[in-house]
């Protein structure tokens, strides 16, 4: 159960890849960032087992209005729809996931610094609080990396998880 849950938390977190690069709020579908990134992904994670194959990220994604929306599907099942609304300071972004089941997952944060983006939630399960967070750094339009990591503190950070993303051959770009 919690490797399903951890695939598609990380599918939502890459959906943060979809995010303009330019202004710091959402651009038209036209935009150059949003082609870029929109498409379909080969996600390999490190330690992964021996054998396995990767997962195959696709990324449908559109603007409307302020809102910047992607619907994500991992080995071709959707796992969620991504919302990501511009703050009130340059490069940053509140975000909300909506669940193919209509539940949203609840607010995140999302911080873009040049080439490195970090993506924050905070969890309360069960009376215990737990802080998330994703680094991606993009190296170039068709490769990208990222670390996942969790806090009971929000001081001491554990990585649970990390590896790359990369474009699918054939993908738009």
């Amino acid at each position: 159960m919690k490797a399903n849950f951890d695939l598609k938390i990380q599918s939502l977190f890459t959906l943060l890849l979809l995010l303009p690069l330019k202004s710091g709020v959402a651009t038209p579908a036209a935009d150059t960032a949003l082609s870029l990134y929109a498409g379909n992904w080969t996600v390999t994670r490190k330690g992964a087992a021996a054998g396995s194959k990767p997962e195959e990220l696709r990324n449908q994604c559109t603007t409307v209005g302020k809102y910047f929306a992607c619907e994500q599907s991992v080995n071709g099942s959707v796992t969620g729809l991504l919302l990501i609304i511009p703050a009130s300071q340059p490069g940053s972004y509140n975000t909300q996931t909506v669940l193919p089941d209509g539940r949203a997952t609840g607010k995140g944060a999302l911080m873009i610094s040049g080439n490195q983006w970090v993506f924050s939630s905070i969890w309360n399960s069960g009376g215990k609080t737990m802080r998330y967070r994703t680094t991606t750094t993009f190296s170039d339009k068709n490769h990208i990396h990222f670390q996942q990591e969790e806090s009971s503190d929000g001081t001491h950070w554990s990585v649970t998880g990390s590896g790359d993303d990369v474009r699918a051959t054939g993908a738009k770009h």
